[in-house]
Protein backbone atom coordinates (compact mmCIF):
# COMPACT_ATOMS: atom_id res chain seq x y z
CA UNK A 1 0.00 0.00 0.00
CA UNK A 2 1.39 3.30 -0.98
CA UNK A 3 1.63 5.92 1.66
CA UNK A 4 -0.45 8.93 1.05
CA UNK A 5 1.70 11.92 0.26
CA UNK A 6 1.00 14.96 2.40
CA UNK A 7 -0.21 17.97 0.49
CA UNK A 8 2.51 20.41 -0.45
CA UNK A 9 3.24 22.87 2.32
CA UNK A 10 1.66 26.21 1.81
CA UNK A 11 4.02 29.04 2.41
CA UNK A 12 2.62 31.85 4.43
CA UNK A 13 3.70 35.17 3.16
CA UNK A 14 3.53 37.09 6.41
CA UNK A 15 5.54 39.92 4.94
CA UNK A 16 2.87 40.62 2.40
CA UNK A 17 -0.14 39.56 4.45
CA UNK A 18 -1.03 42.66 6.49
CA UNK A 19 -3.53 40.90 8.78
CA UNK A 20 -0.99 38.21 9.60
CA UNK A 21 1.68 40.79 10.39
CA UNK A 22 -0.68 42.69 12.69
CA UNK A 23 -1.66 39.48 14.49
CA UNK A 24 2.00 38.52 14.92
CA UNK A 25 2.87 41.96 16.33
CA UNK A 26 -0.08 41.81 18.71
CA UNK A 27 1.02 38.39 19.99
CA UNK A 28 4.57 39.67 20.47
CA UNK A 29 3.24 42.76 22.21
CA UNK A 30 4.81 45.32 19.94
CA UNK A 31 3.27 48.09 17.93
CA UNK A 32 0.43 48.80 20.36
CA UNK A 33 0.13 51.61 22.86
CA UNK A 34 0.93 51.08 26.54
CA UNK A 35 -0.74 52.84 29.47
CA UNK A 36 1.30 56.00 28.93
CA UNK A 37 0.42 56.18 25.24
CA UNK A 38 3.89 55.10 24.12
CA UNK A 39 4.12 52.89 21.03
CA UNK A 40 6.82 50.23 21.36
CA UNK A 41 8.54 49.36 18.10
CA UNK A 42 10.19 46.21 19.41
CA UNK A 43 10.28 43.84 22.35
CA UNK A 44 13.77 45.11 23.13
CA UNK A 45 12.47 48.63 23.69
CA UNK A 46 9.87 47.22 26.09
CA UNK A 47 12.47 45.29 28.08
CA UNK A 48 15.15 47.97 28.13
CA UNK A 49 12.76 50.87 28.47
CA UNK A 50 12.25 53.82 26.27
CA UNK A 51 14.50 56.72 27.24
CA UNK A 52 12.35 59.10 25.19
CA UNK A 53 9.61 58.69 27.80
CA UNK A 54 11.89 60.21 30.44
CA UNK A 55 13.21 63.05 28.31
CA UNK A 56 12.08 66.48 29.31
CA UNK A 57 10.56 68.97 26.95
CA UNK A 58 12.44 71.85 28.47
CA UNK A 59 10.69 75.19 28.75
CA UNK A 60 12.55 78.19 27.40
CA UNK A 61 15.05 79.50 29.92
CA UNK A 62 14.96 76.53 32.31
CA UNK A 63 18.69 75.84 32.17
CA UNK A 64 19.48 79.55 32.60
CA UNK A 65 17.21 79.63 35.66
CA UNK A 66 18.90 76.55 37.11
CA UNK A 67 22.32 78.15 36.57
CA UNK A 68 21.25 81.45 38.17
CA UNK A 69 19.79 79.54 41.13
CA UNK A 70 22.95 77.49 41.62
CA UNK A 71 25.12 80.62 41.50
CA UNK A 72 22.78 82.48 43.87
CA UNK A 73 22.71 79.66 46.41
CA UNK A 74 26.50 79.22 46.24
CA UNK A 75 27.18 82.95 46.53
CA UNK A 76 24.94 83.49 49.55
CA UNK A 77 26.30 80.31 51.17
CA UNK A 78 29.90 81.46 50.80
CA UNK A 79 29.00 84.93 52.07
CA UNK A 80 27.21 83.44 55.11
CA UNK A 81 30.17 81.18 55.88
CA UNK A 82 32.91 83.74 55.35
CA UNK A 83 31.24 87.06 56.22
CA UNK A 84 28.25 86.41 58.53
CA UNK A 85 28.23 89.97 59.96
CA UNK A 86 28.02 91.61 56.53
CA UNK A 87 25.22 89.29 55.36
CA UNK A 88 23.14 89.98 58.47
CA UNK A 89 23.82 93.72 58.19
CA UNK A 90 22.79 93.79 54.51
CA UNK A 91 19.41 92.23 55.28
CA UNK A 92 18.54 93.80 58.63
CA UNK A 93 20.26 97.17 58.16
CA UNK A 94 22.57 97.64 61.09
CA UNK A 95 21.01 95.24 63.59
CA UNK A 96 23.53 93.76 66.01
CA UNK A 97 24.59 90.13 65.50
CA UNK A 98 24.52 88.18 68.77
CA UNK A 99 26.16 85.02 67.42
CA UNK A 100 27.74 84.11 64.12
CA UNK A 101 27.06 80.39 64.54
CA UNK A 102 23.42 80.38 63.29
CA UNK A 103 24.40 82.40 60.22
CA UNK A 104 27.25 80.03 59.45
CA UNK A 105 24.93 77.03 59.90
CA UNK A 106 22.57 78.72 57.45
CA UNK A 107 25.51 79.06 55.05
CA UNK A 108 26.31 75.36 55.40
CA UNK A 109 22.72 74.40 54.66
CA UNK A 110 22.69 76.69 51.63
CA UNK A 111 25.95 75.21 50.40
CA UNK A 112 24.38 71.74 50.58
CA UNK A 113 21.34 72.91 48.62
CA UNK A 114 23.63 74.58 46.09
CA UNK A 115 25.36 71.24 45.42
CA UNK A 116 21.97 69.76 44.58
CA UNK A 117 21.26 72.72 42.29
CA UNK A 118 24.59 72.31 40.47
CA UNK A 119 23.96 68.60 39.91
CA UNK A 120 20.41 69.21 38.69
CA UNK A 121 21.82 71.55 36.07
CA UNK A 122 23.47 68.58 34.32
CA UNK A 123 20.62 66.07 34.43
CA UNK A 124 17.91 65.45 31.87
CA UNK A 125 15.63 63.51 34.20
CA UNK A 126 12.29 65.16 34.65
CA UNK A 127 11.76 63.99 38.23
CA UNK A 128 15.08 65.35 39.49
CA UNK A 129 14.56 68.70 37.80
CA UNK A 130 11.06 68.99 39.27
CA UNK A 131 12.22 68.09 42.79
CA UNK A 132 14.99 70.69 42.72
CA UNK A 133 12.55 73.35 41.51
CA UNK A 134 10.12 72.40 44.27
CA UNK A 135 12.94 72.48 46.85
CA UNK A 136 13.88 75.93 45.63
CA UNK A 137 10.29 77.21 45.79
CA UNK A 138 9.85 75.82 49.32
CA UNK A 139 13.14 77.33 50.46
CA UNK A 140 12.25 80.76 49.12
CA UNK A 141 8.75 80.49 50.62
CA UNK A 142 10.09 79.65 54.08
CA UNK A 143 12.71 82.39 53.80
CA UNK A 144 10.02 84.90 52.80
CA UNK A 145 7.86 83.97 55.81
CA UNK A 146 10.76 84.01 58.30
CA UNK A 147 12.09 87.34 57.03
CA UNK A 148 8.60 88.88 57.13
CA UNK A 149 8.02 87.67 60.69
CA UNK A 150 11.43 88.94 61.83
CA UNK A 151 10.86 92.35 60.27
CA UNK A 152 7.39 92.53 61.88
CA UNK A 153 8.89 91.72 65.29
CA UNK A 154 11.56 94.39 64.93
CA UNK A 155 9.10 96.90 63.50
CA UNK A 156 11.86 98.22 61.28
CA UNK A 157 11.88 97.96 57.48
CA UNK A 158 15.03 98.59 55.50
CA UNK A 159 15.41 98.95 51.77
CA UNK A 160 17.60 95.80 51.73
CA UNK A 161 14.88 93.80 53.49
CA UNK A 162 12.18 95.04 51.11
CA UNK A 163 14.38 94.15 48.14
CA UNK A 164 14.97 90.71 49.65
CA UNK A 165 11.22 90.11 50.13
CA UNK A 166 10.40 91.25 46.59
CA UNK A 167 13.15 89.09 45.10
CA UNK A 168 12.00 86.06 47.10
CA UNK A 169 8.46 86.46 45.79
CA UNK A 170 9.81 86.65 42.25
CA UNK A 171 11.98 83.56 42.81
CA UNK A 172 9.00 81.63 44.21
CA UNK A 173 6.87 82.49 41.17
CA UNK A 174 9.59 81.61 38.65
CA UNK A 175 10.41 78.30 40.38
CA UNK A 176 6.74 77.29 40.53
CA UNK A 177 6.27 78.28 36.89
CA UNK A 178 9.15 76.05 35.77
CA UNK A 179 8.00 73.27 38.12
CA UNK A 180 4.63 73.10 36.36
CA UNK A 181 6.10 73.58 32.89
CA UNK A 182 8.50 70.65 33.33
CA UNK A 183 5.65 68.51 34.65
CA UNK A 184 3.37 69.08 31.67
CA UNK A 185 2.87 66.20 29.29
CA UNK A 186 4.20 66.67 25.80
CA UNK A 187 1.56 67.16 23.13
CA UNK A 188 1.28 64.33 20.63
CA UNK A 189 1.88 65.40 17.06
Amino acid sequence: MAAKQPPPLMKKHSQTDLVSRLKTRKILGVGGEDDDGEVHRSKISQVLGNEIKFAVREPLGLRVWQFVSAVLFSGVAIMALAFPDQLFDAIFDGAEVNSKTPIRLYGGALLSISLIMWNALYTAEKVIIRWTLLTEACYFGVQFLVTTATLAENGHMSSGALFLLASRLLFILVSIYYYYQVGRRAKKA
